[in-house]
Order: structure tokens, then sequence, then C-alpha cells
């Protein structure tokens, strides 16, 4: 076996760890407070990306910053809502003073609001569309031109099975995970030119705050369904993304990564 340099590391762990490293990247990740998008912007930070994680509050974005000075991870919590223009261009235009344009950018941040249709109010449709589509055309508009200049990024978008398959109950966030999806490839063809990828990563049933709070019995139900028989894990999700964000996919684009456990075998 050959080896390499001072930290006697076998040759091909040099280029595996080269080939996903995230050093000098900047991301961007919103709804990193916690669940998945904390798991995500934690993985870039192991990968040595500065991270710029958002959260809908100060004390989310506080507790954020903390969290990555704690763990030595470099980056800083911002607070953004990601319905109200005025919120990410505010946040848009620090990033730019900081010198922290994004060069990978997470489209994480979501919300639910479930109901059948025929009893679904149109506030709970225009919420959902709002925060999981349209916000992710606002924000991704904004970042691209720094990306577009530099000849390089990675856009990389949290889509969902649901997206897929559709759920009774959940029109409005199939519809928002959906068009995630065919915005995704769309971006891919006007940007792959300039060496800009665009995916999307779409979990099934992960563990969250959302499915903890369900019955034994959903929670059967659900497993049943899945064929590793286990729900997935937030870190899951994250390696997918780091995947996806490192110079390791940079001729993989308009694609989506099932993340999954065989729930929907696309």
């Amino acid at each position: 076996m050959l080896y390499y340099g001072l930290h006697q590391l076998p040759i091909h762990l040099i280029i595996l760890d080269t080939m996903f490293s995230l050093t000098s990247q900047i991301a961007l990740v919103t709804g990193a407070s916690r669940g998945i998008g904390l798991a995500i912007a934690k993985a870039l930070g192991q990968q040595g990306a500065w991270v710029a994680g958002t959260a809908t509050t100060t004390e989310g974005a506080d507790r954020f910053t903390q969290y990555l000075a704690k763990n030595r991870y470099l980056g800083q919590g911002f607070v953004l809502d990601v319905c109200e223009s005025e919120s990410v261009t505010r946040l848009i235009n620090t990033l730019k003073v900081q010198g922290k344009m994004p060069s990978i950018l997470v489209n994480n941040a979501g919300v639910t609001r479930d109901a059948l249709l025929l009893t679904m109010k149109p506030d709970d449709w225009e919420t959902v569309i709002a925060t999981n589509l349209s916000a992710v055309y606002r924000l991704t508009q904004l970042c691209l031109q720094p990306m577009l200049k530099a000849r390089a990024g990675r856009i990389i978008n949290i889509s969902s099975v649901i997206g897929v398959t559709g759920n009774a109950g959940q029109a409005n966030y199939a519809a928002a995970k959906a068009g995630l999806i065919g915005f995704s490839k769309s971006l891919a063809l006007e940007v792959a030119k300039r060496s800009i990828t665009v995916n999307v990563v779409a979990p099934g049933f992960i563990e969250t705050d959302m499915t903890s709070a369900l019955s034994a019995d959903h929670k059967a139900q659900l497993l049943a369904k899945i064929p590793s028989q286990c729900l997935g894990k937030p870190e899951d999700v994250a390696a997918a993304c780091v995947f996806l964000a490192s110079e390791g996919a940079r001729y993989i684009t308009g694609h989506t990564l099932h993340v999954n456990g065989g729930l929907a075998m696309l």
C-alpha cells in the first residue's frame, strides 16, 4: 500500500479527502437552527466550509452561532424570513459586505399546513407555496449572479418524497416540493455551462420533531412501508448534501437524490 506525507495516509484516502473537502467554500443553509437544516450545516462545517445558517428569530440565529463556535466550525447565524423580500435582500447585502457570498446554497427552510383540499384554507395553501417554493426562487436569484461571475457554484434544494408520490392531506406541500424538482431541472439547464450544478435531495421519513410526535401506531404504519424498516436520520440527508456540494459531484446536475430507505424507488 502506498503512503504519502507526514500523516501516513493511504493515497486513495487522500484523494477522497480532497474530493469531498469544502475548505474555502462558503455555504448558506436556510432553516438551519434545528433538525435537517442543522445537520446539513454541521456536515458542511465539518468539511471545512464557512456556514451561514438562517433562523426565523434572533434567538435561533444566536444559538446557531454559539453551536458553531462550540464545535469549532466556521460561520455565523442570521435572522431570515424567507417569505419577506426585504429580509432576503437584507441578508444578501450583509453577506456581500462581509465578503461571504455563498458558493454553496442549500434551500432547506420549509413548513407544512396539512388539510384535505376540500377544507384547506387559502392561507394554508399560500403559506406553504410561499415558503417552500417561491422563497427558493427569490433567494436563488440573488445568489446566482456571483456564482455565474465566478463560473462555479452548487445549489441544492431540499424537496421530499411527498413531492414525488403525493400524500393525502398534503396537496399544498406536495405541489411545492414537486415544483422544486421542476425548478431545479430548469435552472440546471440554464447554468450548466458556467459550471454551476443544481440538484435536489428528496428525504423520506426522517427522525425530526415532527416524527417524534407521532403515536406508536402511526410510526409502526410508516415503518411497514419502508423497506429498510427504519426512519432516516438528519445526518443521512446531510451526507447527501455534502456529496452534491463537493467536487465529487461536479458532473451531476438536474438530479434528484432520493434519501428514503427504499420507500419510493424512482
